[in-house]
């Protein structure tokens, strides 16, 4: 997605009326990013790890929906060594960009040709099987270029990764190809994000113990790669899981993984999402609102429609729970969430008015409205909230 950027004030108007309308993002809704909330992020986390311990931040998923070209630039500006996309294309869009930093790809690949173009763009593919491992020996036997790789092991999340047991022999095989660099060997907690004792505790205790196990049988000369464990919430849950790095995706957006964690360190929200009313009606009471009149008005009421819907990411299923800020009050959303619009309550709000701008995640005033209560709502998780914000919803720079 391209990052748009959105001076403060008014942004600037073209005298023709088409025009006009397409240079003005905030014209229905959109998704405003504060850069310097995940710079700030970035400079806690790093403060929270020892001085050898590096910080990969992870930008998959369009950054977390916070548009990735923007968050990588911050992050590394706040001290992050490399980062973490999901896809090649992710990958390739950051060199596209000109971020040159060390990016890992954290799915499979499988393909000979996205190998390939792994090699040209000098990512790190995330290897998983002994294929690969001969697949990549091939292309760089025919690039004349060294490849570098990093290797994943299964340590109890059942997904990505080789078995335990393969994981010395791939090592091995690796040691012995020599257009080949291992630059790192990672796995993947599972349940890091949960109750810190109990069953949560006792599987992450569980992986590092196969991890470490791993670990102890490699050779003297891979002392120098990165060995890599903790996402988000392992990074802020114990620092006897850091390693050589750590990869942080939800933390260095603003939000932590467990109510548990949450003060460990000092994290900023970096996004927030906005719309415009776009029509003010008063009605009397006994009025059905919306499709299947799931709401009906008890009172003479005061209705803001705005546009923003379930096609920009507002999840149907939180129909008639949330709220939205306007100067700093909750207005009640009524009603089903609609394709491309919703219905606020806005009758203790007289002064709201069409073109009003209000805020559904994030702080306006006193009030703040977060992923995690959308997500405790909807019966969903904060990352699913994030990375729900379609592209059709500008993201604004500010």
């Amino acid at each position: 997605m391209r990052d748009l950027i959105a001076p403060h004030g008014d942004l600037p108007r073209s005298k023709n009326p088409e025009q006009m309308a397409k240079a003005d993002p905030r014209q229905r809704a959109w998704v405003e990013v504060n850069p310097a909330a995940v710079e700030a992020n970035c400079r806690s986390l790093r403060r929270h790890l020892c001085e050898s311990c590096a910080l990969m931040a992870v930008v998959k998923a369009d950054g977390y929906g916070h548009g990735a070209v923007t968050v990588a630039r911050a992050a590394l500006q706040g001290g992050a060594k490399s980062l973490g996309v999901a896809t090649l294309q992710e990958g390739i869009e950051l060199r596209q960009a000109g971020h040159n930093a060390p990016v890992l790809v954290l799915g499979n690949l499988t393909h000979s040709e996205d190998l390939k173009a792994c090699l040209h763009w000098q990512l790190m593919p995330t290897l998983s099987s002994m294929r690969e491992v001969l697949l990549c020996q091939n292309l760089a036997d025919g690039s004349g270029r060294q490849f570098r790789i990093q290797l994943k092991i299964d340590t109890g999340m059942t997904r990505l990764g080789c078995e335990l047991k393969e994981a010395p022999r791939l090592v091995e095989a690796i040691d012995h190809l020599n257009q080949l660099e291992l630059k790192g060997i990672y796995s993947h907690l599972a349940l890091a994000d949960g109750d810190l004792q109990g069953e949560a505790a006792m599987v992450t205790d569980q992986q590092q113990q196969h991890f470490e196990a791993v670990l102890r049988t490699l050779p003297e000369q891979h002392n120098g790669f990165m060995r890599h464990l903790a996402n988000s919430a392992g990074t802020l849950r114990d620092r006897g899981l850091h390693y050589d790095m750590v990869r942080v995706g939800l933390a260095l957006y603003g939000h932590s993984p467990n109510l548990q964690l949450q003060g460990k360190v000092d994290l900023q929200p970096a996004l927030s999402v906005k719309a415009r009313v776009t029509l003010i009606r008063d009605v009397p009471a006994g009025v059905g609102v919306s499709y299947g009149h799931r709401f009906t008005t008890r009172r003479p009421s005061r209705l803001a429609v705005v546009g923003i819907g379930y096609a920009d990411g507002v999840s149907r299923s939180l129909s008639g729970q949330i709220s939205a800020i306007a100067e700093g009050q909750l207005l009640p959303q009524v009603g089903a969430i609609t394709m491309d619009q919703l219905v606020l309550d806005a009758t203790n709000h007289p002064d709201l008015e069409v073109g009003s701008i209000v805020t559904l995640l994030g702080q306006d005033g006193d009030a703040c409205i977060t992923p995690q209560q959308w997500s405790d709502l909807s019966g969903s998780i904060p990352w699913e909230v994030l990375c729900s914000f379609k592209h059709r919803l500008p993201r604004l720079v500010v």
